[in-house]
Formats: structure tokens, C-alpha cells, sequence
């Protein structure tokens, strides 16, 4: 499983569609996603204390099946370029089909506005 961030809005968007393209798709050639432990980073750092932000927990086997391809590459590092020795984080080279997402999470702030993985996906 991996996860992917958006708001419930984009969410909404989405399932007109049937598939999550965000600007990163057209931007870089990927949908960011992560893993539960490190689903915090990017949360923290896209949307800081927002309330309206959800996990879509995602099946790779279903994505593999749906002919998307899935790569684990460095994450960004703090000068910007690519951080071989920080996490890795999955990319989604194609739009995220909403047929390969099996669960849908609110994320929740804690009190000083950072975040932790839901309890159902924190393993």
C-alpha cells in the first residue's frame, strides 16, 4: 500500500474523472505519493494545520494491474536537489486511478498544526 495526499475538494474533482491528476503530473511526469511512515513529511510541509485534507490509501497490486507503473525515488533534500540518503518516496507515472484507491482517511492536525498517519494506516 502507499498513500496520497490531497484535499476532500480534489478528491471530489477526481472521482468526476475517475483518476487524481494533480499539477505534479504535468509538472514533473508523476503523482507524489508515500508510505505511512512518511506520509507526515509531505503533510507537514503541503498543509500545514489544514482540516480538510485526506489519505487515499492506495493498492499497487491494482495499480500494476491498471498497466500504471509505480518507481521509489529520493526524496527532495533541503537545497532542493534529490537526497539519495533521505527517504524514498513512490512516484505514480500516469494519472492515480480511483479504481486502485481501497480506502479513503481524513488527516487530522494535531494541536500545533503538524501531522500523524491515521491510526487504520499507521501500522
Amino acid at each position: 500500500m502507499i498513500l496520497h495526499l490531497c484535499t476532500a475538494a480534489q478528491l471530489e474533482a477526481a472521482r468526476a474523472d475517475g483518476a487524481r491528476r494533480p499539477p505534479s503530473l504535468d509538472e514533473v511526469g508523476f503523482v507524489h505519493c508515500s508510505d505511512p511512515g512518511t506520509v507526515h513529511l509531505p503533510a507537514g510541509y503541503l498543509f500545514p494545520g489544514r482540516t480538510d485534507v485526506v489519505v487515499l490509501a492506495v493498492d499497487t497490486d491494482r495499480l500494476a494491474a491498471l498497466g500504471v507503473a509505480v518507481r521509489w525515488e529520493p526524496g527532495v533534500g533541503p537545497q532542493g536537489g534529490e537526497d539519495p540518503r533521505g527517504p524514498w518516496f513512490p512516484h505514480v507515472y500516469g494519472p492515480l486511478p480511483l479504481d486502485a484507491v481501497v480506502a479513503v482517511h481524513p488527516l487530522v492536525p494535531q494541536p500545533d498544526g503538524t501531522f500523524r498517519p491515521p491510526p487504520e494506516i499507521a501500522g
